[in-house]
């Protein structure tokens, strides 16, 4: 009899300290304990970057009936700033190389124009939500070179021309859109890009016309 008596004065107290085992309170060790951290955020570092990209242009405002405008493929490539003013707002140059223009079908056959361009677009650059922007500005555009094709469908005869030959091409443009940040180093970028002024060919059988441009591309940024 003494024997279950004690055996189950045994059983209890191993039923108790298990008990407190399970349902009493944990102490994780104190290594396992990590300390919340903060956000990174680098919006009031200036950064410098690369950005390349793709351009599809053509022309708008053509008041010429006889054309019909399409759109061609071209590329963007330039030097990228960011300086912060007062949060959210931060001031963003760019200087860049870009290919536009512009095909057309005419009675003759199929023209199509590329021209080089220098843009400087001056941005304001907000940022709306952590990795999402906005940016907005006039962009000051610089002509540098035009190669015009002529295809009758029997031959292709080419023209060149360079910006020091026929006198100084700027327009002032305009120039919307968004970036979003993949990381630290890099962003998606997207932009519309429209000019202010009409482009007046000194060819007469070309009509007055306006750059309207979509970009989309990468930006690498340095700290």
């Amino acid at each position: 009899m003494k024997k279950f008596v004690f055996l189950a004065i045994c059983l209890f107290t191993a039923g108790i300290a298990s008990a407190q085992t399970y349902y009493g309170p944990r102490h994780r060790p104190r290594h396992y304990v990590q300390e919340r951290r903060r956000p990174y955020n680098d919006f009031n570092q200036v950064k410098v970057g690369l950005t390349a990209g793709l351009n599809l242009s053509n022309t708008i405002d053509a008041y010429d009936p006889r054309f019909s405008s399409g759109t061609i493929a071209g590329f963007n490539a330039g030097l990228t700033f960011d300086i912060p003013v007062a949060y959210p707002f931060s001031f963003a140059p760019e200087i860049l190389f870009s290919q536009k223009g512009f095909k057309a079908y005419t009675d003759y056959g199929k023209f199509t124009q590329r021209t080089n361009y220098i843009d400087i677009p001056l941005l304001a650059k907000f940022r709306l939500a952590p990795g999402f922007n906005f940016l907005l500005g006039p962009e000051l555009t610089f002509l540098t070179s035009t190669k015009n094709t002529y295809d009758t469908g029997f031959n292709t005869s080419y023209e060149e021309r360079y910006n020091g030959h026929y006198g100084d091409q700027s327009y002032v443009a305009g120039v919307v859109g968004v970036s979003f940040d993949i990381n630290r180093s890099v962003e998606l970028r997207g932009r519309y890009n429209i000019d202010f002024s009409r482009n007046t060919s000194d060819n007469n059988d070309l009509p007055d016309f306006r750059n309207q441009v979509w970009q989309i591309g990468l930006g690498f940024k340095f700290q």
